[in-house]
Parts: C-alpha cells; sequence; structure tokens
C-alpha cells in the first residue's frame, strides 16, 4: 500500500516534488515516499515541462524556425497517458492520490531532461562539447526520453510487486507508446522548422560561370628554377557542412604554410557558396585539372588534389541538389588526370570505400592516399563537425606536427583507429600507394611543405 505524505504548501510541495524527480531518474522507489501530488502542482509541472521542451526544440530548430502550437499538443499526448494510467492504477489498489502520480513524476523528470537537453544542446552550437560526443547526441536524447518513462513503470512496478510476465507486458505496451510518440513528436515538433525543396537561384545561374572562369584564371604559373605545389580541393555532398568546412581549412592551410596562394582553388557543392564558389562536377573537375597542367612545370610541380565527400565502392558522390550531377569513377578520375598532363601526383581520397579509387590511380609518379580500405566506411561526416576524422586526423594535427607525408600518414592512421574503436566502429584502415618515381622525387617535394625539416637536417 503506497502512502503519500500531506501536502503541506506549495513551495514545500514544489520542492519536495523537484527531489522525487531526481530519485526517479535513478529508478529508486523513494521517489513515492517523496512525491507529494496535487492538481496545481500537476498544472504547474506541466507548464514547466512544456517551456523546457520548447526551449530544446527552439535550440535545435536553430534561427531558421517557427513555433508550432500543434507540438505542444504532441508533447501533452505523453503526461495525459501517464494520466490515464495513473487513475487506472488508483481504481485497483483504491487509493484516489495515486491518480496524479505518474503523470506528475514524469512531467518532474522531462522538466528537468529537457532542461539538461538544452544545456548539450547549447554547448554543442558554442563548439564547447568533445569533438567525438557530437555523434552520439541524438542516441543520448533518445535514451535519456526513453529512461524517463520506463523508470516510472520501474518504481511502479517494484512498489506495487507485480509479477514478471505483468512487468514484461508493461514495459512492452509502454515502449510501443514511446515508439509512437516518438514519431508524432519528429513530424510535429513545438518549434518547426519547415522543409524546403531545394533549389537554385537565379543568381547563381548566371554567377557560376563567371566565378568558375575567375577560378581558373587566379592559377599563376610557377617559376621554373623551383618547385611548386598546386593545390586543388572537392567539397562533393552539399548537404552536409562538413565537407565544405574542410576543403576551405584545408586551402587555408596549404594557401599558408605550403606555398600555394595563387595556385590553388576549391569546387565545393552547398547551397551557401554557389554564388562565390565553382560547385564541383565533372566538368569543373576536369577544367581545373587542364587549367593546372597549363600552368604547371611538368617536371618539376606537383598536384594535390583533396576529394571529400560520401562515397561507395568505385564511386564518389557529388550532389548539389536540385542539379543533377554524375558520380565521380576511378577509371574517369585517372584519364582525367592523364589527358591534363599533370606529371607529379599526390591524390587524397576521405570518402566511405575510397580504397576502391586506389588500384585505378596509382602509377610510377603518383602517391595515393584514402581515408578508408575499398570495403569500408570513414567516420565523422555530421553539420557539427569542421572536419571528417580523417582530414582532422591528417591535416588538423599530423600534418602540423610531422615533417613527411609517410610519418603524417601513419600518424593519422592510428589517431582515426584509436578514434574508431573508442566509439566501437570497424576500423576504417586507411591505404598508401606510392609509385616507385614518387618515392624517389617526395623528399624534394617535401621540401616546401616540410621546410623545419629541410633547415634542421645535418
Amino acid at each position: 500500500m503506497i502512502d503519500f505524505k500531506p501536502s503541506i504548501n506549495f513551495w514545500h510541495d514544489f520542492k519536495s516534488n523537484q527531489i522525487a524527480g531526481m530519485w526517479l531518474f535513478f529508478g529508486s522507489r523513494r521517489a513515492l515516499q517523496i512525491v507529494r501530488p496535487s492538481i496545481p502542482q500537476l498544472i504547474v509541472w506541466g507548464i514547466l515541462g512544456g517551456c523546457a521542451n520548447t526551449l530544446f526544440a527552439w535550440l535545435s530548430a536553430g534561427e531558421v524556425g517557427e513555433f508550432n502550437s500543434q507540438g505542444l499538443v504532441s508533447y501533452a499526448l505523453w503526461p495525459f497517458i501517464a494520466l490515464i494510467v495513473g487513475i487506472f492504477l488508483s481504481q485497483r489498489i483504491n487509493n484516489p492520490r495515486l491518480m496524479l502520480v505518474p503523470a506528475l513524476l514524469w512531467l518532474v523528470l522531462d522538466t528537468h531532461v529537457a532542461l539538461l537537453q538544452s544545456l548539450i544542446q547549447y554547448l554543442g552550437m558554442m563548439d564547447w562539447l568533445p569533438y567525438l560526443l557530437y555523434d552520439y547526441l541524438p542516441i543520448l536524447f533518445m535514451v535519456l526520453f526513453v529512461w524517463q518513462s520506463l523508470a516510472v513503470v520501474w518504481v511502479f512496478a517494484r512498489e506495487l510487486q507485480w509479477p514478471w510476465w505483468e512487468r514484461a507486458l508493461i514495459i512492452i505496451a509502454t515502449l510501443f507508446t514511446l515508439v509512437v510518440w516518438q514519431i508524432s513528436a519528429k513530424s510535429q515538433p513545438i518549434w518547426k522548422v519547415d522543409e524546403v525543396p531545394p533549389s537554385i537561384s537565379e543568381a547563381a545561374i548566371y554567377a557560376q560561370p563567371k566565378v568558375l572562369n575567375k577560378a581558373l584564371d587566379s592559377i599563376q604559373f610557377g617559376e621554373f628554377a623551383q618547385s611548386h605545389w598546386y593545390f586543388l580541393g572537392v567539397a562533393g555532398a552539399s548537404y552536409q557542412d562538413v565537407f565544405k568546412s574542410e576543403v576551405e581549412r584545408i586551402r587555408e592551410q596549404f594557401d599558408t604554410r605550403f606555398g600555394t596562394f595563387g595556385r590553388s582553388m576549391v569546387l565545393i557543392n552547398h547551397p551557401a557558396t554557389r554564388d562565390t564558389q565553382p560547385i564541383a562536377s565533372k566538368t569543373s573537375i576536369e577544367m581545373a585539372l587542364k587549367r593546372i597542367g597549363q600552368q604547371m612545370n611538368r617536371e618539376s610541380d606537383v598536384l594535390f588534389l583533396y576529394m571529400t565527400s560520401h562515397g561507395l565502392p568505385n564511386q564518389f558522390e557529388l550532389e548539389n541538389a536540385p542539379i543533377d550531377l554524375a558520380y565521380v569513377e576511378p577509371k574517369w578520375l585517372r584519364d582525367t588526370l592523364d589527358k591534363s598532363g599533370i606529371r607529379w601526383r599526390v591524390i587524397v581520397i576521405s570518402s566511405c570505400f575510397s580504397g576502391s579509387f586506389v588500384s585505378a590511380l596509382q602509377d610510377e609518379n603518383t602517391l595515393v592516399i584514402t581515408a578508408a580500405a575499398a570495403d569500408r566506411e570513414s567516420f565523422g561526416c555530421s553539420n557539427e563537425a569542421d572536419y571528417t576524422y580523417f582530414g582532422r586526423a591528417l591535416f588538423d594535427e599530423a600534418m602540423r606536427e610531422q615533417h613527411s607525408f609517410e610519418s603524417a600518414f601513419l600518424q593519422a592512421k592510428d589517431t582515426v583507429a584509436k578514434w574508431e574503436a573508442a566509439q566501437g566502429f570497424e576500423p576504417s584502415e586507411p591505404q598508401w600507394a606510392m609509385g616507385k618515381n614518387m618515392q624517389l622525387m617526395l623528399p624534394q617535394l617535401e621540401q616546401r611543405l616540410f621546410p623545419a625539416q629541410n633547415n634542421t637536417a645535418p
């Protein structure tokens, strides 16, 4: 028999219910010993829960969201079900005060969980969370939501000493209800972002030829007496920000540290750059490689080609909806490079299954590096990230610490393996393939990238 303590005053009851919600989070029956149910408490915690969830929905939607009153109706579905359960339980054990308890405890715990989620979401927006945590945020939020409902069932099942089959049945029913609620909440959030079909503006249509020609014209000749690096970055998929961010950051790194300013260009698929940067397509890649091949000294200059996107076996994704773009295949890329006349090549491809490009691209004058083996996925593609896992490990860390491509690759490979092991991912197994001529030539070319090593050598 559950014996609830009598109400004292509003604020005392409020504090007791708050403490009861904390005990509920840990699945403790002590929550039922502390809770003080009343209609005013139910109303107040219902308002607080709605406000806390509205805050979380607003932070999740960002600046582009709009308030959706239907979302509050959807939110009220679960406490309403908890109230019905309370009515059933109060009739079953003949305790009228029990009627409000399931809904009240759920609202108390939900309010605190929503505030915790809001804090985590805000820290993520400010980029104050550990990089590896971003991929787990949706899972964390889902676990918190599921547990707050199961905790109510668990506490009552233990307190009322239900038989095992009854506990199992009510838990299954609860999980089913959670799925239905989650589907409803997803389609009707409290702060809604209306999905807008992808489109391309008239300005972008006319700007693209000018932007591409300007980028091509900016590629300078290399001085005959020196070896120069030329950089071409390709961000393939427009629907995730990480590829655009990664290519821009790596280009800046090459221009400022490795002397490619005036000899670099990027091709980016992203809605924000359609007026300012040439899009990444087979046509623009071919034109860029042709231009670089015309401007560089074939005998002494080298191309650094970096491509980042999603991928499939023998496919590198180019996507910029609503434009219909063909994917890049290994044979096409090899043929295009050969036609450009570029002799010395360092090619880095960051995508899932990128190792499937190695056999087609490797030759005596080429170094090929891929983020994954031919049958493996790579990781770290999210809108919150500035780099993919491999891009961060190689360029943002190893290339700033090591003094050769080989040592940087080995460090990056080890770093990525540690990150993947920590998260339980299947190893991506980055690949390295270097031709025998490039093996002899690379130390000379690296003097432009790693001058510190050359200055300190005996």
